[in-house]
């Protein structure tokens, strides 16, 4: 019962289901659900398997008392995951930084340019880039279909206000199906 219990707590902090652990060891769902039942146990080979996939030993599959260790653990993940926002969070001020130091530039060169605040709206469609990019690497999936809404959304508010003197309007109806398309898109059950 030991294994049993660490299996389903570690698949459970992964914040994994009973299908996503089976489709990463190749084994079926009932296979993973007889395991955290201790109904039975996997074979060694696959006990590693499953210690590497929760980044533990497969001594931590067997004992019954790591309190330690798992303190350790989430520590650690709690800093990694503080650690990949602060990283987030610079690159996405690093941006704001760069167009700032070109609208400063422009403002300095040229006084005729009176649409040098532009600047400043494309930075937020480049912002959401450069989150996405890292909460692809980093974060969580479903974080990513809002990221992308915001991109769509402030890349067409960005290019109508480029074109304000024409009036362009009609060209947020091309977000439309956008994020239809962002919405089914994030219906889809991937592995």
């Amino acid at each position: 019962m030991t294994v049993a219990k660490n299996i389903a707590d570690l698949r459970k902090a992964a914040n994994m289901t009973q299908l996503d652990l089976a489709s990463r060891l190749n084994y079926s769902d009932k296979a993973v659900s007889k395991w955290e039942r201790g109904e039975s146990l996997p074979d060694v080979a696959t006990l590693k398997t499953i210690a590497d996939t929760f980044s533990v030993t497969v001594d931590y599959l067997l004992q019954e008392e790591h309190l330690q260790e798992e303190a350790i653990s989430q520590q650690y993940s709690k800093r990694q995951h503080r650690n990949h926002a602060l990283i987030a969070a610079m690159s996405s001020v690093l941006v704001w930084l760069i167009a700032t130091f070109v609208f400063v530039n422009i403002d300095l060169i040229s006084k005729d340019f009176h649409r040098h605040w532009l600047i400043f709206v494309y930075a937020v469609p480049v912002t959401a880039i450069v989150l996405l990019v890292f909460n692809s690497i980093w974060g969580r999936r479903k974080l990513n279909f809002l990221i992308i809404s915001i991109e769509v959304w402030s890349l067409l508010a960005a290019v109508y206000l480029t074109a304000l003197p024409y009036n362009l309007w009609l060209i947020f109806f091309i977000g439309i199906p956008a994020q239809i398309i962002i919405c089914l898109w994030a219906g889809l059950r991937l592995k």
